[in-house]
């Protein structure tokens, strides 16, 4: 088995690509060793004492890492863990499937008008085929979390959260081509 690496616009992660499916469904992201303890493969990477994020995307797994860690010391190491946990066919949860343990995005939504309904359904829609997608190959996952008067509320996760130029990709990416599509958005905010 063979793991690729590649670099994301955070220079704190780097994502790994197994070459096979790493969620079902869905993504999780794991921000700290005790929510971690629900995957094995989690845990383990937390292990190493350095990290400080573990992002599960459909085919790649991100890792974060402190400020001032060297990738060049840290990256044998999280191969190393990938390689034994994919290769031995270990689950990636416990105590049940993916869906079982993870939180589905809807479930943090704040509530949206129903009188807003159909912009709302425009906006998720332009989310999940044209944002989605691309925050993926960067190595994260972005969240719908509402649509409030005008103001667009999502949630950046993996790579994209904490990046230095998540604010630059939200107000001049994400923001701009909402803008564009639905007349209605005035704001995308970070959540």
């Amino acid at each position: 088995m063979f793991i690729e690496t590649e670099t994301t616009p955070n220079p704190a992660t780097l994502k790994f690509l197994p070459g096979r499916q790493v969620m079902p469904s869905g993504t999780r992201e794991f921000t700290d060793p005790d929510a971690a303890e629900v995957s094995p493969l989690a845990s383990a990477l937390f292990s190493l004492g350095d990290v400080t994020g573990v992002f599960f995307g459909s085919d790649f797994v991100s890792v974060s890492v402190a400020p001032g860690v060297q990738w060049a010391d840290l990256k044998p190491q999280v191969v190393a863990i990938l390689l034994d946990h994919f290769v031995s066919g270990a689950p990636l949860f416990t105590g049940g499937d993916a869906g079982d343990i993870a939180v589905p995005a809807e479930d943090a939504d704040m509530g949206d008008d129903p009188a807003d309904a159909d912009v709302v359904a425009q906006i998720r829609e332009l989310i999940e085929t044209r944002v989605r997608p691309a925050v993926a190959g960067d190595g994260g996952d972005i969240i719908y979390r509402g649509f409030r008067e005008g103001v667009v509320f999502l949630t950046m996760q993996g790579a994209c959260a904490g990046c230095p130029s998540s604010t630059q990709t939200l107000k001049h990416g994400i923001e701009g081509l909402l803008k564009h599509y639905v007349p209605e958005v005035t704001e995308v905010r970070a959540a």
